[in-house]
């Protein structure tokens, strides 16, 4: 019998997705254009107080590449730019939606984490 090795995308189909909407900072950028709608740049850091303004910068980018964000340049004195979600970006909205109902289930995380800790604290 052959060993085969197949790709982390056709092994796992939703593995691409997870990487795409689950980094670090992708979901509480588009949770917040969603929920508040069109911002500037500095009503997003305001409301993310814990992403720092370069690294802001690169998602709200890569967001824009990977058509979940609509940038808009406005040209005017100062010029302004905001950043809304995108038809694709809300398009995740059922996905958002089906974790916060799973969200209640952390209790039962952190109660297996605790057991868990405590039988590897038993361990000789």
């Amino acid at each position: 019998m052959t060993e085969t090795t197949v790709s982390p995308e056709l092994a796992c189909p939703i593995a691409p997705v997870v990487d795409l909407v689950f980094s670090r900072w992708t979901t509480p950028i588009l949770w917040t254009l969603n929920e508040y709608g069109r911002q500037r740049f500095v009503e997003l850091s305001r409301r993310i107080t814990t992403i720092t303004p370069k690294v802001l910068t690169q998602r709200l980018r890569q967001l824009e590449r990977d058509g979940l964000v609509v940038r808009s340049y406005h040209a005017e004195v100062p010029p302004r730019v905001e950043y809304e979600i995108s038809d694709l970006g809300r398009s995740l909205a059922p996905l958002f939606a089906t974790l916060a109902e799973w969200s209640p289930n952390l209790a039962k995380v952190e109660r297996a984490r605790a057991e868990y800790d405590a039988q590897q604290k038993k361990r000789p």
